[in-house]
């Protein structure tokens, strides 16, 4: 039997099936419809284009094994705050925990709802000034089904990702099958790409295989979870890299190399070549969808760690409070949506979401980092290993680490903005302990 979680509160409801689609919701978003183009501005053929997607999927399986295995020794809510905590001390979970709540997933799921606002309007020809009711409702719609108890949210994510699976399914269809390219210039290469080296392709793919974490900030309510977590981000993580492969080859087989390097949105122009303007509005409404479901998933996996630290004495006692009935961090969900929400409304967050991706990636390796603390310290705890131990965890560390320095270089002012929120988070962390904080023992 599997231990509870902490409190002893959470309910385990999630069944494997749900698990599973819940890493799939997570990592499918808007980017697999969007960036596909900008990588391809960044290499030099097909060829190069789909080695990037598939080493970008290998690269994230390997962060999805190492967080099963972390999922496994410590099957709680909370996730990479559990895991820094515990590794690091109170002060590296409650900056993850400060990062999470100021950046990292309220921003994403800002950004993300932005994004949905504009698919929507797009698919009822709404003007742009319902663009901040759209975002602001898509949020509020999200957290106002997770108040009810994980199971109904659950349900409603498993729609969301399956019609997001639908809608890749129909991308690739039409693209490999009823545009009549055929495919013969999948793997090409195009002479007048110039390419923008690893690092500058690396970039877009990555930002759309972000997102593999959240289902470990949710492990307290996953059945069977030292079973359950390791099978869920295996299988999840294959369902996609093996969709976004597709979606690309589909890409490439109606653009070509050349015409997905001009595009700014290849998954409207590959339904438009088969449906025409109708296509187009299909495929809008299939991304509406898939941003809805992502930005389920992130305030959801948000509040589990806000109830936690809450428990552990670092945050407000109150958004501890799980509902008597449903079993929900329902002040904690509460609090985070509407931190986004105000970070929604001035309508745009690109800039938000480069800096809330950069906290992501970075949080994610110094997570990967806590399990050889945990090898060393706790090595007989674990129901599930890693394989290729200690080198799959540090080729992960080492990537990311060079794809975050890069970025740094990149987007300094981004990249510096998050490191001061993260840095001011250390007075705050000392006033906190000094006037309320009591750390359970």
């Amino acid at each position: 039997m599997s231990e509870p979680a902490p409190s002893g509160t959470y309910l385990r409801s999630l069944r494997p099936r749900d698990a599973a689609l819940i890493v799939v919701g997570g990592i499918i978003g808007g980017g697999i419809f969007l960036n596909p183009g900008i990588a391809a501005q960044r290499t030099d053929s097909g060829l190069t284009l789909l080695l990037m997607w598939i080493g970008g999927g290998v690269l994230t399986l390997i962060g999805a094994l190492c967080y099963a295995e972390l999922g496994a020794r410590r099957p709680h809510a909370g996730g990479i705050y559990v895991y820094m905590r515990e590794a690091f001390g109170p002060l590296a979970g409650f900056l993850f925990g400060w990062a999470m709540l100021l950046v990292i997933y309220s921003g994403s799921s800002a950004a993300v709802a932005t994004i949905f606002a504009s698919y929507a309007g797009a698919v009822f020809d709404l003007g742009p000034t319902w663009n901040t009711p759209l975002t602001v409702g898509a949020l509020v719609f999200v957290a106002g089904i997770n108040l009810f108890g994980l199971r109904l949210g659950a349900q409603v994510q498993n729609l969301f990702a399956l019609l997001k699976l639908l809608a890749v399914a129909v991308l690739v269809v039409c693209g490999l099958f009823l545009a009549g390219a055929g495919g013969h210039g999948v793997l090409v290469a195009d002479p007048a790409a110039a390419g923008h080296g690893f690092i500058g392709a690396a970039l877009p793919v990555l930002f759309a295989y972000s997102g593999f974490t959240y289902l470990n900030n949710l492990a307290g309510e996953v059945r069977d979870p030292q079973r359950t977590l390791p099978r869920a981000l295996g299988i999840g993580m294959l369902v996609v890299i093996v969709a976004y492969v597709l979606v690309n080859v589909a890409y490439l087989a109606v653009l070509g190399h050349a015409g997905l390097a001009a595009s700014h949105a290849p998954a409207a122009d590959v339904m438009n070549r088969v449906f025409g303007p109708i296509g187009s509005k299909l495929i809008a409404l299939g991304i509406a969808i898939s941003t809805l479901g992502f930005c389920n998933i992130t305030l959801v996996a948000g509040a589990r760690v806000l109830q936690v630290m809450g428990e552990d004495g670092l945050f407000f006692r109150v958004v501890a409070r799980l509902h008597p009935r449903h079993r929900t961090p329902n002040v904690a969900l509460l609090l985070l949506t509407a931190w986004s929400i105000v970070l929604a409304l001035p309508g745009n967050y690109g800039q938000l979401l480069d800096y809330a991706t950069f906290g992501d990636w970075l949080a994610c390796a110094v997570g990967v980092s806590t399990l050889f603390w945990y090898r060393w310290r706790r090595n007989d705890e674990a129901s599930y290993r890693v394989p290729g131990y200690p080198v799959l965890p540090l080729i992960f560390i080492g990537v990311v680490t060079w794809i975050v320095v890069a970025t740094f270089l990149d987007k300094p002012w981004s990249a510096t903005t998050d490191i001061l929120i993260i840095a001011a988070g250390v007075p705050v962390y000392i006033v906190w302990r000094r006037l309320f904080s009591r750390l359970r023992p």
